[in-house]
C-alpha cells in the first residue's frame, strides 16, 4: 500500500486540542496516520488495527523503526473481534481512513481488495465499533468520499455521534469536491465547516495545503 494523500490529510487535519492520552487508528495500512499522530501528540498509547497481513507486517516494521516505537502498537485483527475484546477499553481519539469500494474495480489481488473495499469494513460496522470504543469526551475523525458525507453523518447520528467539523477537499479550484474530512463526538454542537484546495496546478500546492502537511514531507 502506497502512502496516499487521504491518509496524510487525515493525520494532519485531525484535532488534538483535547490532548488525547490514548489513540486508535482503525485500518492502519502501513501506519502513516498513527505515525503522524505520534509525531504531533504526547499520547502515551497509540494503537492501530490492520486486517491485511502484509500491511500489518509493514506497519509493525514502520512503528519499530520510528522514534515513537514505545508508544505505538499494531494489532493484526478484525474490527468486530477487536471491539469485543476491548469491551472495557476506550480511546480519547479514534481515526480511520476506510476503504472506498465504489471508486475501485476488482484488482485481481484478493489481499489488496480485502484491505481496500468497503465490504471488508462497512460504514455501519465502523460507526458501531467507534461508538463503543470512543471515550465519553473523545473525538472520532475520518476521511470519506464527499458523496458519502450525508449518509455517514446519519449513520453516526444513529449511534449518538454528532458532527462537529467538516472539511471538504477538492484537487483544484475548478474540480469538484472529492473528499470530506469529518470530526464527530458525543457532544452536539454547531459544526464548523471548512474547505481545502490542494493544488493551484500540477505539483504547485496551495499555501493552505502546504501549511497543513509540511511537517510530514522532506520537501514541501
Amino acid at each position: 500500500m502506497k502512502i496516499g494523500t487521504d491518509g496524510v490529510l487525515l493525520g494532519a487535519w485531525t484535532s488534538l486540542q483535547h490532548n488525547p492520552s490514548s489513540i486508535l487508528d482503525i485500518g492502519a495500512g502501513t501506519g502513516i496516520i498513527a505515525l503522524q499522530l505520534a509525531q504531533r501528540s504526547t499520547a502515551e498509547l497509540i494503537d492501530a488495527i490492520e486486517i491485511d497481513e502484509n500491511a500489518y507486517e509493514q506497519c509493525v516494521e514502520n512503528f519499530e523503526a520510528s522514534p515513537w516505537g514505545d508508544r505505538l502498537f499494531c494489532y493484526h485483527a478484525d474490527l468486530n473481534e477487536f471491539t469485543e475484546e476491548m469491551v472495557d477499553e476506550t480511546y480519547d481519539l479514534i481515526v480511520s481512513n476506510p476503504p472506498f469500494h465504489s471508486e475501485d474495480y476488482t484488482s485481481g489481488n484478493a489481499a489488496r481488495d480485502t484491505a481496500r473495499f468497503t465490504e471488508a469494513l462497512p460504514f455501519e460496522h465502523l460507526v458501531t465499533s467507534v461508538s463503543l470504543l470512543l471515550s465519553e469526551s473523545g473525538i472520532f475523525s475520518i476521511i470519506i468520499p464527499k458523496r458519502e458525507e450525508e449518509r455517514f453523518i446519519q449513520l453516526a447520528f444513529a449511534k449518538g455521534l454528532f458532527i462537529n467539523r467538516i472539511c471538504r477537499v477538492r484537487g483544484t479550484e475548478t474540480t469538484e469536491e472529492k473528499r470530506s474530512l469529518l470530526e464527530f463526538s458525543f457532544s452536539e454542537i454547531s459544526p464548523k465547516i471548512e474547505n481545502l484546495v490542494i493544488e493551484i496546478s500540477r505539483h504547485n500546492y496551495t499555501e493552505a495545503y502546504k501549511n497543513l502537511v509540511r511537517d510530514f514531507y522532506l520537501k514541501m
